[in-house]
């Protein structure tokens, strides 16, 4: 793999640090690169192509779209906005969507949603409930609510109105709700994503879920980044079995193209009117055509249980040749949202792997993220194993805690 001596975008900003490949086109759950390497793509674009890369039925979809329109301002209505909110509500058991481009636009939906519900309801300073290691984010708002404070750094003041508790304890929840008239919302991932691959258990949001309806608060869960099938329900905080008044999502809902939404039940519902909250690109003709031609596309090929049953099949095989190794902590997740946790920062290996043709990231310093396409089938997990597992034994048997 080539380093350049000179930046490969000197024009560009550098709020990346990009490796030195140039990916020019793929196909399935593989890219190639401006020298023709091949790479089995286990990071689809951060959980974003659920249907891998140049799906063929999805890109008849889009070039039939794009030969029809592709944008119109939201003063009018066009024929797939509504069938794809439809469709999320029927999934979710929702009510509405708002539509938008990103995951950070719907999680700033969401937080303004909740301090809106708390002001119509007369709480002068509404106050929302987030998480330790929490990420929702960049903008001001949703980069308060995030629980890095490495992505904090050098953008303060940050927004107030925020209480911080860690996951799965609902006494902390309580306590540090206690007495307090403020409190309008408790917001959180069902998998925290950047924060390192941590589900909340199913009990836990069970009980988060009974405490909001005892105190009239809203539940907000973030899937932005689990939702979408990824493990192997529509979106993840349905394996408490339990619904939310408030569901962001993104990355894979387009497959790609970018698409955001909030999803609302009663209890959020109507709480935005005319001039409350807009959007330009979002819910776009091309945008809501690629969310519901993904959504088809993923019951069609039965998506959902593929990604139960690939993503426990990867996750055996991982642990299977990873357990006991001096340096590794731990493989956590669900479906195809796996994290393997080690005793040291491993960021290194993001370019080791792509070396060996495995794409993938590290998050929280040490968790190796594999989020691969829901396309992904047990032939291509066993080789992401085949290619991981000696890079990782490799980089602890070189490296130190």
């Amino acid at each position: 793999m080539p380093t350049p001596d000179a930046p490969l975008e000197p024009h560009v900003m550098p709020t990346y640090a990009r490796l030195p490949i140039t990916l020019t086109h793929g196909r399935g759950c593989r890219v190639w690169d401006s020298d023709g390497r091949e790479y089995l793509d286990a990071l689809a674009g951060i959980a974003v192509n659920t249907l891998g890369h140049a799906h063929p039925r999805f890109v008849r979809a889009l070039q039939e779209q794009v030969g029809r329109l592709i944008h119109v301002s939201n003063y009018y209505h066009h024929p797939w906005t509504e069938p794809l909110a439809a469709a999320l509500c029927e999934r979710s058991g929702l009510e509405q969507v708002f539509f938008c481009s990103s995951g950070l636009e719907a999680n700033e939906a969401a937080l303004k949603l909740a301090r809106k519900f708390g002001r119509d309801k007369g709480i002068e300073r509404p106050q929302i409930v987030v998480y330790e290691r929490a990420f929702h984010g960049r903008s001001l708002a949703t980069l308060s609510a995030t629980g890095n404070p490495k992505v904090q750094a050098g953008f303060e003041p940050l927004v107030e109105g925020f209480i911080r508790v860690p996951i799965n304890d609902l006494e902390a929840l309580r306590r540090a709700t206690a007495g307090n008239p403020s409190v309008v919302a408790v917001f959180f991932e069902a998998i925290q994503g950047e924060g390192g691959v941590h589900p909340l258990d199913a009990d836990y949001i069970a009980g988060v879920r009974a405490l909001c309806d005892e105190h009239d608060w809203l539940l907000m869960i973030d899937e932005v980044q689990c939702g979408m099938g990824r493990t192997g329900k529509w979106f993840a905080h349905q394996w408490a079995g339990i619904r939310p008044d408030v569901m962001p999502l993104a990355k894979g809902l387009g497959s790609g193209v970018p698409v955001g939404a909030v999803v609302v039940g009663p209890r959020a519902a109507r709480i935005f009117q005319p001039g409350n909250h807009g959007t330009t690109f979002g819910g776009n003709p091309l945008a809501m055509r690629a969310g519901l031609e993904t959504i088809r596309i993923m019951e069609d090929e039965g998506l959902l249980d593929n990604a139960a049953r690939v993503g426990t099949h990867l996750h055996t095989q991982l642990w299977a040749a990873l357990h006991g190794v001096p340096g590794v902590r731990e493989v956590r997740g669900k479906g195809l949202m796996i994290g393997i946790e080690l005793d040291r920062p491993c960021g290194a290996l993001v370019q080791r792997c792509a070396e060996a043709g495995l794409l993938l990231s590290v998050t929280a310093e040490r968790v190796i993220r594999l989020v691969p396409p829901l396309i992904l089938n047990a032939a291509e997990a066993d080789e992401i194993v085949a290619k991981l597992v000696p890079q990782v034994r490799a980089f602890l048997d070189e490296t130190t805690a």
